[in-house]
């Protein structure tokens, strides 16, 4: 059977959930909210396959193409607004409706929880726009695609590259034909704690009396393509707000197994792997000139590269190198580190609840604002002491 001796091993896929042909796992949360396989012993035969599907390491299936790099968007400027990059998704995407296949992916269900759910239709695959900055529970989606995908239906699931990578284990250990599959992953910077997005987002809703009707992680609308600060909609009026974000950019709310990731490289588990495209300036000076939003696109297989060849009649695109492509996009090239202060974090947590750590960790509160003071006042006087030095410089070059 399947044991998880450090929480660093578990990426939460649910693979080894999804193939256990007794039902003995069950995906339980840590305290603040990841997903982690227990065991019911009653039920396990000690079959094995729970070990054999597991793809958190370093020799996960890997495609056997040289990647193809792409600054991409849309042509339709009101997708690309609607999305938060170049809206690449929506393209790949409507042609697999198009071709009446269905698409799984992150999306808002009650009161902004954020799961895996399934799409026949635009108006459902619309609920996958945007980024969703908190892990997605996946519940029974393995096992729904390899049902889709046994009726012969065309699929696109998209997802953290670990779910994708979960996805085509549980799929090849279930020998299931992925003829008809196409796997989108995303440069993923982390995945943070369902339950501090929960409480952040019920600590909002209190401090503005109002229950929120619209969420927005990155609201390029409000802030700018390039900006990163969360947004609701709460009485009819918007608020602007980054404390989900600092606390985010702090790697203190990311899961364990972030910190060893073995997918922050060029050698994705997926056939098409989307991204915000930083640095496309050195692609194209044009291209983002509306500040609207560009995709950086890598095509990771046969398979991805003749879907993505198919979308020219309703996106513009312009290959790149790779040096270019990852030279800003960080995951590209290592996972993110972890907080120092992240077991402390976690244990405040349990104990003393969201309000003590988002004013201790975060930039709201009195301990933030003290730090806020002492460092202005540090930062001044070193902005003194370099200015006298730059004017006695000055005067004795006169």
């Amino acid at each position: 059977m399947i044991k998880i001796k450090i929480p660093q091993d578990c990426c939460g896929c649910t693979a080894c959930a999804s193939i256990c042909p007794h039902k003995a796992i069950s995906m339980q949360p840590d305290v603040l909210g990841f997903l982690y396989p227990f065991i019911n012993q009653s039920k396990c035969t000690n079959c094995g396959l729970c070990e054999k599907v597991c793809s958190f390491n370093k020799n996960y299936t890997k495609n056997n193409y040289k990647p193809k790099y792409y600054a991409a968007r849309h042509k339709n400027i009101n997708e690309i607004e609607k999305s938060r990059s170049g809206a690449i998704f929506v393209a790949i995407t409507d042609y697999v409706l198009d071709h009446r296949g269905v698409i799984y992916g992150a999306g808002f269900c009650e009161h902004f929880r954020v799961i895996h759910q399934r799409a026949t239709i635009k108006e459902e695959r619309n609920n996958f726009r945007g980024s969703k900055y908190v892990q997605s529970e996946l519940g029974d989606t393995f096992i729904n695609v390899k049902q889709d995908l046994l009726k012969g239906l065309y699929v696109c699931f998209s997802g953290t590259p670990c779910q994708t990578a979960g996805l085509r284990q549980f799929l090849a250990t279930s020998k299931t034909s992925t003829e008809k599959l196409l796997l989108v992953d995303i440069v993923c910077h982390g995945t943070p704690a369902p339950y501090i997005w929960r409480d952040y987002l019920a600590y909002i809703e209190k401090k503005h009396n109002g229950k929120a009707t619209i969420v927005s992680f990155r609201d390029k609308a409000a802030c700018g393509w390039a900006a990163h600060k969360e947004s609701f909609v709460i009485n009819n009026k918007k608020v602007v707000t980054d404390t989900y974000t600092d606390l985010f950019y702090k790697h203190i709310i990311l899961r364990h197994s972030c910190s060893k990731c073995h997918f922050t490289n060029i050698c994705r588990p997926s056939d098409i792997t989307l991204a915000d495209f930083w640095g496309w300036e050195n692609v194209n000076n044009n291209f983002n000139k509306d500040d609207k939003g560009v995709s950086l696109v890598i095509v990771n297989s046969h398979k991805g590269e003749n879907i993505f060849n198919t979308l020219e009649q309703s996106i513009n695109k312009i290959e790149c190198t790779q040096q270019v492509a990852c030279k800003l996009n960080h995951p590209l090239c290592m996972p993110s580190g972890t907080s120092s202060q992240r077991m402390e974090f976690e244990k405040n947590y349990a104990r003393k609840g969201f309000l003590f750590v988002v004013k201790k960790y975060g930039n709201i509160g009195l301990i933030y604002m003290i730090k806020n003071l002492f460092l202005s006042y540090i930062n001044k006087i070193r902005w003194n002491i370099n200015n006298r030095i730059i004017k006695k410089i000055w005067k004795r070059k006169q």
